[in-house]
């Protein structure tokens, strides 16, 4: 039986997909709250920059934007390769590359915090 890397592509499109489907709802509501004036006590500038500013805190952070970015870019191989775009080694190389950049610049951003 052949050895399938799809696993390895899948896992993290399920696992992005599933936390983008939890998260954008909660941020769509705060963002809602925030503009309105009313920021929750614990969204602060300060406490999210606390957050952010502590170790664990930013490896979630770059965990959540990676995991999210992943499945964008699944997302549209699978719509590009569906309308007709059949170069799927062009495709794939070019959006995971440009996920896998877009993680480095941010976890670059974050780490410098």
């Amino acid at each position: 039986m052949a050895r399938s890397n799809k696993p390895l592509v899948w896992g993290p499109f399920a696992a992005g997909g599933t936390l983008t489907a939890f998260l954008t709802p909660v941020l769509i509501l705060l963002t809602l709250l925030a503009g309105l004036g009313h920021v929750p006590e614990a969204l602060t500038y300060e406490a999210l920059r606390a957050i952010a500013g502590h170790w664990l805190g930013k490896l979630a952070l770059v965990g959540v934007v990676f995991l999210s970015l992943w499945s964008a870019a699944h997302r549209l191989r699978i719509t590009l390769y569906d309308i007709g775009v059949r170069a799927d080694t062009a495709v794939a190389t070019a959006v995971y590359s440009t996920a896998g950049l877009a993680s480095i610049a941010a976890a670059a951003i974050l780490f410098r915090l």
